[in-house]
């Protein structure tokens, strides 16, 4: 019986053929990051445009059209185009898992975490349209917020592991000092989740007809909110001290210091916005303060860990063009031993 050919998979005969730098595989994984951020903010831009239902179904824009009508006017464009963007970022996550799978060596956690994006990017795209068919459920709405914050620290954790080798985690501070960066990322991550109920509360429902809200009262959820941005501004000054304390490398507490002017602009416009009837612009503005601040407390956070240099190149690896070409007899002899 004749054997069976080896079939490749088309990620693996990209691998053969094309060899990337690790500069470029960091690229990739910076413009995830960026494109991450993007989505947060026009997904913003939709709901401030009361556009959440520019179309008024999914996947279609109408029943009977894909694309929107002149009919939908102005909305129904900012909602499609943010339908498109979908489209960009896939495109962006897909260029990094191939770059990160052609990569050699192969390192298999660049690879999980650029399809942990991907299937991100789908459920979040099936929860936008849960959220249109819903009429703008708050809830749904907060929980699509919630998966492209997910998306985006998926991103940053695979931006840093394409500039780091992997050896097992080395602290470079001592257990508390880790601990404490830890809390700021779970007192941020609770600032996040009560912004998004802050808004599933105010004015701005995402369409300009009546919305059901979620049924709290908007200033004492708004105070609240309040209270955990003192929480996360402490917890940052405490780290602060800390790191200082137990000498940490100069690259944490750089971060630290510029994590706190992005903490001290987002407190800016979040004042600025509450006091002026919260206009549209400023609002978009405290959403994009929200996804910078979100990625400097996470790279605050992994800082304080080393897995080891990069290693650049491989020196064992053929040249993508010989990739089919015969060991010579006394290779084959060797590595068969």
């Amino acid at each position: 019986m004749a054997p069976v050919p080896n079939t490749l998979n088309p990620l693996e005969l990209i691998a053969r053929r094309w060899q990337p730098s690790a500069a470029f595989v960091r690229r990739a994984a910076l413009a995830t990051v960026v494109m991450a951020v993007i989505i947060v903010v026009t997904g913003g831009a939709v709901r401030l445009s009361q556009s959440g239902l520019g179309c008024s179904t999914w996947p279609k824009c109408t029943p009977d059209s894909l694309t929107p009508t002149a009919a939908m006017g102005i909305n129904g464009l900012i909602e499609f185009g943010n339908r498109m963007l979908t489209y960009v970022l896939c495109a962006v996550v897909g260029l990094f898992i191939i770059a990160a799978r052609a990569r050699h060596p192969r390192r298999r956690s660049l690879t999980r975490l650029g399809w942990a994006q991907f299937w991100l990017v789908m459920s979040n795209a099936v929860i936008g349209g849960i959220t249109v068919l819903t009429g703008l459920n708050p809830y749904i709405v907060s929980s699509h917020f919630l998966a492209a914050t997910a998306l985006l620290t998926v991103a940053v954790l695979s931006w840093k592991r394409a500039g780091e080798g992997d050896e097992e985690p080395r602290d470079l501070v001592a257990r508390p000092a880790r601990q404490l960066a830890w809390l700021l990322v779970a007192a941020t991550g609770a600032l996040t989740v009560i912004g998004t109920v802050v808004t599933g509360t105010g004015p701005h429902a995402g369409d300009a007809k009546k919305v059901h809200r979620i049924p709290l009262d908007w200033q004492e959820i708004t105070q609240l909110h309040v209270d955990f941005v003192y929480i996360v501004v402490g917890l940052s000054v405490a780290l602060w001290f800390t790191l200082r304390a137990v000498k940490a490398p100069a690259a944490p507490r750089r971060m630290l210091l510029e994590l706190f002017a992005c903490i001290a602009a987002q407190g800016v416009i979040g004042y600025v916005q509450y006091f002026t009837g919260l206009p549209e612009i400023v609002i978009g503005l405290h959403m994009l303060g929200s996804a910078l601040v979100w990625i400097w407390v996470l790279r605050v956070c992994l800082s304080l860990r080393d897995r080891g240099p990069l290693q650049e190149e491989d020196p064992g690896r053929p040249a993508p063009s010989g990739a089919h070409e015969a060991p010579e007899p006394q290779a084959a002899s060797a590595l068969s031993r």
